[in-house]
């Protein structure tokens, strides 16, 4: 049987098919979760926290003291004291007009009148009101990941959940691409989104369209089915389903991609084989996931190339990097091998209208690695 899937006779640029994704697209609406399930997720709008600790505590165990009433005390002139002082240990808070500890070896009980051997500074020993959480800053800024560092600060600070946006994602595998599912299904949990995955019963168009579903999910992610042979169907399941707004990318590798909508969720086809997968998923799926996590843009790393990149007029090219010596050295350029991929640092988009970099000229390229 002839597919009926045929690429159209010219290619959708990049970027107006990332925008016909991406029309209309809003941040999906903030849920509570726990400090486990948030991590990893985008933080929305929270609360002020108060000052930690709330006033000055002891940073180290010893005895406490006014560091102006120890000024002179040395070995050779010990401060002689009145009463014994008072000990504190790490995490109590300091008794009033101490503002600092000096440790056992810097305090003598052995005679008849306690000595202090040792002068203070204010501040020694001591973490001060507000030194570990400032008042008014949030445990995590909107619109940044949730990172364990940042549950650190809601543990101290006595908070069990966390205000974060989590879109839903509903990952469709053609059979035959399950590597590829698999491994975009990985990415996208990565991104701390809600991600579920089935698989269709075959790969002709109605077993493909069984399974295309918007009512639980944000963004519905088909893998696998994109091309032109004779058992290649998604794009035409989605027709059937739903609107491909534009099929047929721009981009090396992943030109058999397409995006449409199913009601009102946005649909990305990506490609079954994992390089055109990863391209496809990088510079359409990704951008719609940040979109709908509210996700601040994502940081990139300027670095000068090793070495120029050539690249053809008209096709967005993918580029894999590594860093060596503060420059970024071009592993594989449209074509990815999964050495590459695996060896890469970061990648970044050659525009369809540029040929591509010279030498040493300095380029933005977005980190692999955390």
């Amino acid at each position: 049987m002839t597919s009926l899937q045929r690429l159209p006779t010219s290619l959708t640029p990049l970027d107006m098919a990332l925008d016909a994704l991406l029309n209309g697209v809003e941040p999906v609406a903030p849920v509570e979760l726990t400090l486990k399930e948030a991590l990893r997720c985008i933080a929305a709008g929270m609360p002020p926290l108060p000052a930690y600790p709330p006033r000055d505590i002891a940073a180290a165990d010893g005895y406490a003291f006014c560091a102006r009433d120890l000024v002179g005390a040395s070995s050779y002139s010990p401060l002689l004291l009145s009463a014994p002082p008072v000990w504190v240990e790490v995490g109590d808070s300091l008794p009033e007009a101490c503002d600092c500890v000096l440790d056992s070896d810097s305090v003598d009980l052995s005679g008849p009148m306690p000595q202090v051997l040792a002068e203070a500074i204010p501040g020694q020993g001591v973490r001060r009101a507000g030194g570990d959480i400032a008042a008014g800053c949030p445990v995590v800024e909107a619109g940044r990941r949730v990172l364990p560092r940042d549950l650190l600060i809601a543990r101290t600070a006595g908070i069990e959940r966390l205000n974060v946006r989590r879109p839903r994602l509903r990952i469709v595998n053609v059979p035959g691409g399950s590597v590829t599912a698999e491994l975009i299904a990985e990415s996208a949990q990565a991104t701390g989104a809600d991600t579920v995955c089935f698989t269709a019963a075959g790969r002709d168009a109605g077993s493909i369209a069984a399974v295309l579903d918007d009512g639980a999910c944000d963004l519905l992610l088909v893998v696998g089915g994109s091309g032109v042979g004779r058992t290649d169907a998604a794009v035409t399941a989605l027709a059937a389903r739903g609107e491909v707004r534009a099929y047929g990318i721009a981009l090396q590798p992943g030109r058999t991609s397409a995006v449409g909508r199913l009601g009102k969720t946005p649909v990305v086809v990506l490609p079954g084989a994992p390089d055109q997968a990863l391209a496809a998923w990088w510079t359409l799926a990704l951008p719609a996931v940040d979109r709908l996590s509210g996700r601040h843009p994502r940081k990139t790393v300027n670095l000068p190339l090793a070495r120029k990149i050539a690249s053809g007029v008209g096709i967005a090219e993918i580029v894999l990097l590594e860093r060596k010596q503060d420059m970024w050295s071009t592993l594989a350029v449209g074509e990815l091998s999964l050495e590459a991929i695996a060896r890469a640092e970061a990648w970044l988009v050659v525009s369809g209208g540029s040929e591509g970099f010279a030498a040493g000229a300095p380029v933005d390229a977005y980190m692999l690695r955390d």
